[in-house]
């Protein structure tokens, strides 16, 4: 049972941590990334409408810009020319003198950099959405990369919230090894939109509808806290990676089993040691083993077959935001 001092002392704590807000700068400038990969379609036809008609996003004092980033493998509908977009904005790649000899995409990762980045530079853009779809029955997902990050999180419980009772996942790759150099990370706060399950080189309204209300929803999010709104302390559900899995595979390299129909589509559900993870042809399945429930995510992704990635393991565990407000108010 709890004394009276104790709960005095509780309900002091939570009156500070009410009143102490973390004041952040306000938001300038936010950038729309669509066709990093050219064959995502959402992204690549949300960008181009709102390039000729941007009303929608548009908000009072923010500057939004709708940007294409891989115009050769839009017009292609292919993931990308030479090389992954989406894996290549490190200081190597960035620092590369610009040569005719560079891969495609390497050349416009610099060209991208110089347009807006660099991160925390003067003329920087404060955020890069960058959509996304994947074959996977993913739903809704957020991708954070810093589990640290008061503004995001807040975002995103924003975004959760606003978006309810239709789930939104928050995928945290935060890993020391498996996090990768995203095309958004060169903004002080990149934010992942991954939005499934649709094929490649396809369009289809219920997803184009889910991606469409994410954008306005974080949109209104940046308005309300560059107009002095104070948001209060939340917390958010995330699924942090833990290890990617590859398929079975022979002794020549070949796959040698596939997702299980058990797994298939079940992004996010909880898999136990000793569920079915895979099937060969022969009818033999290969549990999940070790002894901790894990929660599978991009399950069967198209693009990832030739990352040998057959899903990626996660864990579940919450997060934790400060109360923040714009430093301008």
């Amino acid at each position: 049972m709890w004394t009276d001092s104790q709960r005095k002392s509780d309900k002091k704590l939570l009156g500070e941590m009410t009143s102490c807000h973390i004041a952040e700068e306000p938001i300038k400038k936010v950038a729309i990334f669509g066709g990093t990969h050219g064959n995502e379609l959402t992204g690549v036809f949300l960008v181009k409408h709102w390039l000729e008609n941007g009303a929608e996003i548009q908000r009072t004092g923010l500057e939004v810009k709708p940007f294409i980033t891989n115009p050769r493998a839009v017009k292609k509908c292919t993931r990308y020319i030479d090389c992954d977009l989406n894996r290549i904005f490190d200081l190597e790649n960035l620092g590369k003198k610009m040569s005719e000899d560079l891969p495609y995409e390497v050349r416009r990762a610099q060209e991208i950099y110089h347009l807006f980045g660099p991160k925390d530079g003067e003329d920087s853009y404060d955020i890069i959405f960058d959509l996304h779809n994947t074959t996977s029955n993913m739903g809704c997902t957020l991708i954070l990369e810093d589990s640290r990050n008061n503004f995001l999180i807040q975002m995103f419980h924003y975004i959760k919230t606003s978006l309810a009772p239709l789930p939104c996942y928050v995928y945290l790759i935060e890993h020391p090894s498996l996090k990768y150099a995203t095309t958004r990370s060169i903004a002080k706060y990149p934010v992942g939109i991954e939005v499934g399950p649709q094929p490649q080189g396809v369009l289809r309204a219920d997803i184009l509808d889910q991606m469409r209300k994410m954008i306005k929803h974080a949109l209104d999010f940046i308005h309300h806290f560059n107009e002095g709104k104070e948001f209060p302390p939340c917390a958010i559900e995330v699924y942090k990676i833990i290890e990617k899995v590859d398929y079975p595979r022979d002794e020549n390299g070949e796959i040698a089993a596939v997702i299980h129909p058990n797994l298939q589509d079940q992004d996010w559900k909880p898999l136990h040691p000793g569920d079915p993870m895979f099937l060969t042809l022969d009818g033999k399945t290969m549990p999940l083993g070790g002894d901790c429930t894990v929660y599978p995510v991009f399950v069967n992704e198209a693009a990832y077959y030739e990352k040998k990635e057959a899903f990626a393991k996660t864990t579940k565990l919450m997060l934790n935001a400060k109360s923040i407000r714009c430093s301008v108010h």
